[in-house]
């Protein structure tokens, strides 16, 4: 399972003050206004940066992390990944859970046979899409109900239906 979650990206410097413009990669951008800490992979290390204050322009998130005060402390990090710890991420309901715990599951069909094994999940705008790994390609698995009839995390099983035209 994974133990860290990315939260969104810095895309560039704001002003000249240490602010930073980050495009959110969190299905609920308002959870930085909760956010006291990120983990920033820099490529060579991870920095744990306290977060001072947020604000939201447009479609990014303006975030301004305590002890960086002008631009040249924060401009080497654009295009960064930020990350929460799984303790920090937001809380599951009931049947919920986190696409990062379900990549490398095994695919199979309602009938028990082995179909292949999930290698990525694609966010679209009207559902998810499970990529499969079947038959040395890779499918393409609307997550909805008439396709996808069970996901057990602590099994790591998928069981789907293959919808006509899926294998096309």
């Amino acid at each position: 399972m994974e133990d860290k979650f990315r939260v969104g990206v810095i895309a560039n410097t704001h002003g000249i003050r240490g602010e930073v413009k980050v495009f959110p990669t969190t299905e609920d951008p308002a959870r930085f206004k909760i956010l006291k800490q990120v983990l920033l992979d820099t490529g060579e290390e991870w920095l744990e940066l306290e977060i001072s204050s947020v604000r939201f322009f447009k479609n990014m998130v303006i975030v301004k992390f305590k002890g960086m005060d002008n631009i040249n402390d924060v401009e080497q990090y654009k295009g960064k990944d930020m990350y929460v710890t799984r303790e920090n991420a937001i809380p599951l309901e009931e049947g919920e859970y986190y696409l990062a715990d379900i990549i490398g599951a095994k695919v199979v069909t309602e009938d028990g046979a082995c179909f292949g094994e999930l290698t990525d999940v694609l966010e679209t705008g009207a559902n998810l899409v499970y990529v499969v790994a079947h038959e040395g390609k890779e499918v393409l698995l609307p997550v909805i109900p008439d396709c996808v009839k069970d996901v057990d995390v602590e099994q790591m099983q998928i069981t789907v239906h293959i919808m006509k035209g899926l294998l096309d």
